[in-house]
């Protein structure tokens, strides 16, 4: 039987919830029997920065500003990129400017 360490799976729940939003309820319904604190923190940070997109850009689109369109695309990858590069690596940093309050909005995960 091949079983891995907790903290590999714990690991691999945080790099797979930045991979879409279907990623991010996948880590969260399989992090939810045991609770990996790693996991958790990323679980949070990546559904946040899934949902702010999703719930910002719709009005964004209605600014019909590739200028307006570009920097909310860039700020959302340098965000993404940010949390997923500290998942990779083990580390937990908070994802600049947002990060603090997609801890606090998600605290039940």
């Amino acid at each position: 039987m091949n079983t891995q360490p907790e903290e590999n799976n714990g690991k691999t729940y945080a790099i797979v919830s930045y991979l879409t939003i279907i990623g991010s309820i996948i880590a969260m319904v399989l992090n939810s029997e045991k609770k990996d604190p790693f996991a958790s923190f990323h679980i949070r940070q990546a559904l946040g920065l899934m949902l702010g997109f999703f719930a910002l850009g719709y009005p964004i689109g209605f600014f019909d500003s590739w200028m307006v369109s570009s920097a909310f695309y860039l700020f959302f990858f340098i965000l993404w990129i940010f949390g997923f590069i500290g998942a990779l690596q083990g580390q937990m940093n908070l994802v600049p400017i947002l990060g603090p309050f997609f801890q606090k909005l998600f605290k039940s995960i």
